[in-house]
């Protein structure tokens, strides 16, 4: 551990992972004027309480060791959300406190359980009839929450997820072109989701940027490998693969359930009147007996 960056460092992870002076305390069973001398720099943690600090940090944003706080405070910043180059998110300021606290239990509990590489199914915008396939990345945020990642042709979409009961809702950004990107997919209970489905809602990049929902099939198509480098070197090369998904390719009882008829004309015909994917019949579930995943 570097002392002299070390208060910056402890500040630092408290604010992403918004954990107060008396909370820390609390947890780690020392005197709330410890912390403090902590983030002032009048001491530095050791021995056990080190290895205390470090395991109460770990269980916010998992991987984390004693050994990163020898990490220089950009990387380290990086790692917690901060920075260039880094995903943060505030949600505190905008989301009920009561809704950002289920979120943050739920991804401690569950977060791992969706993490890894995806691969969508959705209708094409532009050609009617065809399906694209965007590259998703999901891991545990420092901030509390998951962090998304959509790549599909030159656009890359950043983000957050919030788990929420029998949902994930994600929000994601592209900030080159300021487009946003909302999906509400439905969870998996109890196992490591590997099939995931939902709706999204994003705008057409052409046609003056007009609003379009769509059916949405997420599938695994890998798992971390505990080097978050190499964790974002491999969704960028994925993502660089040619998004429209190959004619034939989409079986039709998924072609029908991403590309349903609605509204009045298809409510008579005992169909339905708004583009929904119901938890009931989701096809949201954990690994397949034979474990394959698409390429």
């Amino acid at each position: 551990m570097t002392p002299e960056d070390f208060p910056a460092k402890l500040d630092l992870a408290m604010k992403a992972l918004s954990i107060g002076r008396g909370r820390l305390a609390a947890e780690l069973r020392v005197d709330k004027s410890v912390v403090g001398r902590w983030i002032s720099g009048v001491n530095a943690p050791t021995g056990d309480n080190l290895a205390r600090l470090s395991a109460a940090i770990a269980t916010r944003r998992v991987g984390f060791t004693a050994l990163d706080w020898e990490c220089d405070l950009a990387d380290f910043g990086r790692a917690f959300g901060v920075g260039e180059g880094a995903t943060g998110v505030d949600a505190k300021d905008w989301l009920p406190a009561r809704v950002l606290e289920e979120a943050m239990l739920t991804t401690r509990a569950r977060g791992d359980a969706y993490e890894g590489f995806w691969r969508s199914t959705r209708p094409s915008n532009d050609m009617p009839g065809r399906f694209i396939h965007d590259r998703i990345f999901v891991r545990k945020g420092g901030h509390g929450l998951l962090t998304f990642k959509f790549g599909v042709a030159d656009m890359r979409f950043e983000g957050v997820g919030f788990p929420i009961q029998t949902q994930l809702f994600g929000l994601c950004a592209d900030p080159h072109t300021g487009i946003f990107l909302f999906v509400i997919l439905n969870g998996v209970i109890r196992d490591r989701a590997d099939v995931l489905d939902g709706l999204s809602l994003t705008l057409h990049r052409s046609g003056g940027g007009a609003p379009v929902a769509a059916g949405l099939l997420l599938e695994r198509a890998g798992l971390l490998s505990g080097d978050a480098r190499a964790d974002d070197e491999r969704h960028e090369e994925m993502s660089k693969r040619h998004p429209l998904a190959p004619e034939g390719s989409v079986s039709e009882n998924l072609a029908q359930r991403l590309n349903r008829d609605v509204a009045p004309q298809a409510l008579i015909a005992a169909g339905q009147y708004m583009l929904t994917m119901p938890f009931a019949t989701s096809l949201s579930r954990g690994p397949a007996l034979d474990g394959a995943l698409p390429a």
